[in-house]
């Protein structure tokens, strides 16, 4: 039953992404949701609706067991989506936006970490309603894992498909280590392979509302299988790594790794 339920919620995730991406790119013209990428080539930020629409259909289908994942993508999305719309990119990255709010400036970047922090610690609270085994602290570090989840997405969106194979890598094994979370990486899984081809041709990317969607959802995924010790670990990464990013670049230290130099360019057209 289970392995039914997450194969389908894979197959519809991948098909509405897949589906929605196709109608909004026909329907939607706004310049608003267009961007320029690292060639400086227009692409359109609409892959990111696409994917929330295909992540939460994915969520639907799987029902009650993907219920905290389908919070945490739904508060990553909006918020994602109100500073890929409204934001002025005066600040970058999470020292930028603090640094503001600490000048008296409220960005949507700010508003967007506040918003994912609380709709994260939320979907926290809701997979852990039925598990005696962890405490209102271990929620507290789940919300942060899943929020922590969702900066790192977006973090990774630079180049094309860069984001959505650490998705899939990131949900493979929780969907294949079964229940608890994989109802949640099922969903994620199947929406970032519907949306993959575009965003390997450089056409579109996730913008903030699908990388910072497709995070939350493995963040919560992750959090509904781990204990303790585990969200501790998780949390200590993401922290790691979203204050090297702040003074590393990630691209520098994938193209300095062959490995990881390898696997970010495979699919991508040949120059």
């Amino acid at each position: 039953m289970t392995v039914g339920r997450d194969l389908a919620a894979a197959v519809v995730a991948a098909g509405g992404s897949a589906l929605a991406s196709r109608v909004l790119v026909r329907r939607v013209r706004a310049p608003r949701w267009t961007r320029t990428n690292h060639a400086g080539a227009p692409v359109t930020l609409l892959e990111g609706p696409a994917w929330l629409a295909g992540g939460v259909l994915g969520a639907l289908v799987a029902g009650r067991p993907a219920a905290a994942g389908a919070l945490a993508l739904v508060g990553a999305g909006a918020f994602g989506t109100l500073d890929d719309l409204a934001g002025d990119g005066s600040a970058k990255g999470l020292r930028g936006h603090l640094g503001a709010v600490g000048r008296g400036e409220v960005t949507t970047g700010a508003v967007k970490v506040a918003g994912i922090g609380l709709t994260g610690l939320l979907a926290a609270a809701l997979a852990d309603r039925d598990r005696p085994d962890v405490g209102a602290l271990d929620t507290l570090v789940a919300g942060g894992v899943v929020a922590g989840a969702a900066n790192l997405a977006n973090l990774l969106d630079l180049r094309p498909g860069r984001a959505l194979k650490a998705t899939v890598l990131a949900a493979t094994p929780l969907l294949l280590a079964g229940r608890p979370g994989s109802a949640s990486a099922a969903a994620a899984l199947g929406a970032s392979l519907g949306v993959l081809p575009e965003d390997l041709a450089g056409r579109a990317m996730l913008g903030d509302t699908g990388a910072n969607a497709a995070g939350a959802l493995v963040g919560a995924a992750l959090v509904a299988r781990a204990g303790r010790a585990g969200r501790l670990v998780a949390l200590t990464a993401l922290a790691g790594l979203t204050l090297a990013s702040e003074r590393v670049s990630f691209t520098a230290v994938i193209e300095a790794t062959p490995v990881l130099r390898d696997l970010d360019a495979w699919g991508r057209p040949a120059r």
